[in-house]
């Protein structure tokens, strides 16, 4: 039986917008290995599903109509991959070039040790947003709040060129052997929206293996923190992901000093950032991005003073948001 050279996992929160163009890249510059693709179909409406099936007839899509976030959602295709390695990657990506064929034929000529491969990315302007990530623990997490320590500044494991080693990756994109990742466990699914992917090369690392970056190859990541790209679902999803920041930087635990220490750090940030959002936001018709970024600083003030999980923070906020649109 013929092995699949690459399984590509792509999760998409209903929003063909950004899956179109995606899946239309990869299989125009994806021609020099075999692959499969798996779309995980996240709340997808019936008719969106549909449509995509009837343009995409070589995509596998898993439908996933519960409340999941990227760990769980990213696992559910994860776990079905035959493929030798298994690229993540995120629907809001847009390849000019070819990324995948490259990246296989780069990790094949490194050291066994090497697990993951990521390439660089950028945005519409041609700008880097990521190229290699450094370590990141608590000490690097309390400086970054108070402006002490920026990632982007390191020189050891990021912003190189050519091809070199780092520590951690961006979930957006990186291509894994399979069966690492499945020694990995897969996703971690405490983590609903971040920090799941350095909580995943900080485990390769531990384990032995080694993340690397091949500078040379771009991918467009359209993400981004803009006015016009704001929405309410941002006020469930930024709680959510500080809780699991907290978790992970505290040693993957919900007790003891550093954790209480880190949770109130967060908390003090983002009582903070919520005054001055809400002055700002006020002034203005709502809603309105200094508006949304305020109700979400201040879900993050009372998701800290709780003992909820990101998944059930996010899913209290998000229903609530639910309830108001209808």
């Amino acid at each position: 039986m013929a092995i699949t050279d690459v399984s590509i996992v792509i999760v998409c929160m209903n929003n063909l917008n950004n899956l179109y163009p995606c899946l239309e890249s990869i299989r125009k510059y994806t021609t020099e290995v075999t692959y499969e693709t798996f779309v995980v179909a996240y709340l997808f409406t019936k008719e969106n599903l549909e449509k995509v099936k009837n343009d995409f007839p070589w995509v596998t899509f898993i439908e996933s109509n519960e409340i999941r976030g990227f760990s769980e959602n990213n696992n559910l295709a994860l776990k079905l991959a035959q493929g030798k390695y298994c690229f993540v990657l995120n629907d809001d990506t847009e390849m000019q070039m070819p990324v995948i064929d490259r990246l296989v034929s780069t990790i094949e000529k490194l050291p066994e040790s090497v697990a993951i491969i990521s390439p660089r990315l950028i945005g519409f302007d041609g700008i880097t947003q990521v190229c290699g990530r450094p370590y990141i623990g608590w000490k690097q997490m309390l400086l970054s709040i108070i402006h002490l320590f920026n990632e982007k500044n390191d020189r050891k494991y990021s912003n190189k060129t050519g091809i070199f080693q780092t520590y951690n990756i961006i979930g957006a994109a990186f291509l894994i052997k399979t069966n690492i990742m499945e020694q990995a466990g897969y996703f971690d699914e405490y983590f609903f929206f971040s920090p799941e992917d350095i909580a995943l090369s900080t485990k390769i690392n531990k384990m032995g293996y080694q993340c690397w970056v091949n500078a040379d190859l771009t991918l467009i990541h359209k993400e981004g923190m803009s006015g016009k790209s704001l929405s309410m679902i941002q006020t469930a999803t930024r709680p959510a992901h500080a809780k699991g920041g907290v978790y992970f930087y505290a040693g993957n635990s919900t007790k003891g000093l550093g954790y209480n220490l880190l949770r109130m750090v967060y908390l003090l940030r983002a009582f903070l950032q919520f005054v001055v959002h809400w002055i700002k936001g006020s002034i203005r018709t709502k809603p309105n991005p200094d508006y949304i970024l305020s109700v979400g600083d201040w879900y993050i003030c009372e998701s800290m003073m709780t003992n909820m999980t990101p998944k059930d923070i996010f899913t209290k906020y998000y229903l609530q948001i639910k309830q108001q649109d209808k």
